[in-house]
């Protein structure tokens, strides 16, 4: 534990952002789950939905710094990748 006060309010703060990046992640690794799904079932009109709800998580992602730019950009890629490969 930090002997200083500002290293104890530091530590503190380090706990709540951790917790809000662990849950940004996943509903992340959620919302990519139901999109795969969605193209795995071969369902355009779900998979379009799908599609453009991850494109949402991953762009308000990066905007509050949880993923990086590159991370976004290659993520999106691949998702639109699968979703052209229904049509």
């Amino acid at each position: 534990m930090a002997n200083i006060k500002s290293g104890e309010k530091r530590a503190r703060q380090a706990l709540r952002l951790r917790s809000r990046n662990r849950a940004e992640k996943s509903k992340i690794k959620t919302v990519q789950k139901n999109l795969l799904e969605a193209v795995a079932a071969g369902d355009k009109a779900k998979s379009k939905e799908a599609f453009s709800r991850y494109c949402s998580v991953l762009d308000r992602a990066l905007k509050h710094g949880i993923v990086k730019a590159n991370t976004v950009n290659r993520s999106k890629s691949r998702a639109a990748a699968r979703l052209a490969s229904l049509k």
